[in-house]
């Protein structure tokens, strides 16, 4: 896979959890704790994107 399609899916899967994390706002049922661990698992893949960003290309 390449760096780019690599990034794409990375920021695909981001973008899912946030819409997730807005869905489960939304619904009064859903555990804070679930909350809490769908925007570390945001926050992982955000690190994962800019570390891969950061990470100096060769030819």
């Amino acid at each position: 896979m390449s760096l780019a399609s690599h990034l794409d899916e990375l920021q695909r899967k981001h973008g899912d959890i946030e819409r997730e994390i807005d869905d489960a706002k939304n619904h009064p049922s859903v555990d804070d704790l679930e909350i809490v661990n769908l925007k570390r698992r945001k926050l992982a893949l955000k690190d994962e994107i800019e570390k891969l960003r950061a990470k100096p290309t060769t030819h």
